[in-house]
């Protein structure tokens, strides 16, 4: 499959337009007193949540959230001992997918 230079150009423009309507991740931790995964965006606001809410964290251990990784656009978040992936905007609109 072949991207076209047209292609590629509005995929750019998405990706601008995206890093415009959304702050970028500075932060993220898990808190074990809690037991929730803390997001601190670049405006100070902070999205709290049990990661049981999320496909994909739902059976992960606490140790697991440790060493997280922030996408080098922040709008990401890999968590490498479970290769998981969050995408910052759709859990803000909440359209990530709850577990089942």
């Amino acid at each position: 499959m072949t991207i076209s230079a047209e292609q590629v150009e509005e995929a750019n423009l998405r990706g601008v337009a995206t890093k415009k309507a959304f702050e970028a991740t500075i932060s993220v931790q898990y808190d074990r007193q809690t037991g929730k995964i803390v997001i601190t965006l670049a405006n100070g606001v902070s999205i709290v949540f049990a990661p049981t809410l999320i496909k994909g964290l739902e059976g992960a251990a606490a140790e697991d959230f440790e060493d997280a990784e922030i996408s080098p656009s922040g709008l990401g978040i890999h968590f490498p001992k479970i290769d998981a992936d969050l995408y910052v905007p759709s859990l803000v609109a909440s359209k990530q997918r709850p577990s089942d």
